[in-house]
């Protein structure tokens, strides 16, 4: 009874074995396969989740051509903010309760020519954000209320290579600014910021972000002591 046990015992063994050799065997012949993520908010670079999310309209901004009567520009972009850094107000009239989410988004999310305004729709860069009027308010007045010394802070020039022919800097945060595409491409960029190769989506691989002021501190010199 007992070499019965250990003959059986050692069948169940060396089957075991050649299973899995079998298996690993077989496995080791298949063909190699490759899986692609499309990349999201949770992929290495959630600060650039936007611009990637619109990636299938970089080639089309391209080839599109430049229509040289409908560009805006640094001032006019500068002017619908109250300071640099703000959000932008709405320049239209907007109908009551017709405000927000699918309402804005409409003219906002992907942009198009507006005869009623003879011009290029600027495209938003968080339409996931819905609650628009929360940031962006209609102006009410063109002046104000009592005299005032406001002075608008000066926005970041352009040209800001670190050195001669090196990309540009990025001169601001990326916080509800995560679609590069948004103000950089398509007809609605400001032709002065507008790039030249929209189809590289990857933009911080070039550009870097500084947006700290720096002023001129003179000839550094070290105290000897």
């Amino acid at each position: 009874m007992k070499r019965l046990f250990i003959i059986f015992l050692f069948v169940l063994l060396l089957g075991a074995t050649i299973g899995l050799w079998s298996y690993s065997y077989f496995e080791s012949h298949e063909e190699a396969t490759i899986e692609t993520n499309r990349i999201s908010e949770s992929s290495s670079i959630p600060s650039e989740a936007g611009m990637f999310e619109r990636s299938h309209f970089a080639m089309e901004y391209a080839i599109m051509p430049i229509d040289e009567d409908y560009q805006r520009d640094l001032n006019s972009y500068y002017d619908n903010r109250a300071f640099y850094g703000a959000p932008p107000t709405i320049p239209h009239q907007i109908e009551e309760g017709g405000i927000g989410a699918n309402a804005c988004l409409k003219c906002h999310e992907n942009g198009g020519f507006v005869d009623k305004f003879q011009a290029y729709t600027p495209v938003s860069p968080h339409p996931e954000k819905s609650n628009c009027v929360q940031c962006h308010v209609q102006v009410k007045s063109t002046s104000f209320f009592v005299p005032s010394t406001w002075v608008k802070n000066h926005p970041p020039a352009t040209g800001n290579q670190a050195l001669e022919g090196s990309p540009p800097i990025v001169p601001h945060s990326l916080q509800l600014r995560e679609n590069c595409l948004s103000c950089h491409a398509g007809p609605s960029a400001v032709k002065e910021i507008r790039t030249t190769h929209p189809d590289r989506i990857n933009c911080r691989q070039c550009h870097v972000i500084n947006e700290k002021k720096t002023v001129d501190i003179g000839t550094f010199k070290r105290e000897i002591k």
